[in-house]
């Protein structure tokens, strides 16, 4: 197995928005007739996730196409829409609960997610916008930072190595356990177990 020396902070911290997520899982039922659900709760995962893509989305850029300048999600989008053309096509499955989704596809339209409009205004209006840090938008936002991390990661580990490192390799590397509460395509682990 390759060994990597980057450090693994947003996968580490990744997995702790997922537990949180996960945990929620106990207490409102993940399903059609919950997703405008809200809560205090609802409200930190999506905030934390969503700050989070900020992080890692700047830094896959900047391995994408080192010396440009990346502000914000329309930066974001365009490079990444052009060096890493499928991240917008990424579904995440969560098989326990037979759910899933594919939270950038707005970026295949050159627009940026609902999920993400919704944490904006829940950042910067939360009295007035509260009800969407809903259900629906903190699974997307979640799901999209496992898209971004495995991205930010694939892309970091060939940087070390100086050579394509496939994403086999990165969800290995990353040590993916198969207690995880989400997925990529299966194909993107060397084993995984459905729940």
């Amino acid at each position: 197995m390759m060994h990597f020396i980057t450090p693994k902070h947003h996968w580490n911290y990744f997995l702790a928005i997922e537990e949180d997520l996960k945990r929620m899982s106990r207490y409102i039922e993940f399903c059609e007739d919950n997703l405008g659900t809200y809560s205090i709760e609802l409200a930190h995962i999506l905030l934390s996730a969503s700050s989070e893509i900020d992080v890692v989305l700047k830094q896959l850029c900047k391995l994408l196409a080192p010396g440009g300048d990346y502000d914000n999600i329309d930066d974001y989008r365009q490079t990444v829409r052009k060096y890493a053309p499928n991240f917008s096509e990424e579904k995440v499955q969560i098989p326990r609960l037979g759910l899933s989704y594919c939270p950038w596809e707005n970026w295949k339209d050159d627009r940026n997610p609902g999920w993400w409009k919704s944490y904006n205004k829940v950042k910067h209006e939360r009295n007035l916008h509260y009800a969407k840090a809903n259900l629906q938008n903190t699974i997307n936002a979640v799901s999209a930072l496992l898209i971004a991390v495995v991205y930010y990661y694939k892309y970091a580990f060939a940087a070390e190595r100086g050579r394509d490192v496939s994403f086999r390799d990165t969800t290995r590397q990353l040590e993916s356990s198969l207690d995880t509460f989400m997925f990529l395509q299966a194909d993107y682990y060397y084993q995984r177990l459905i729940m």
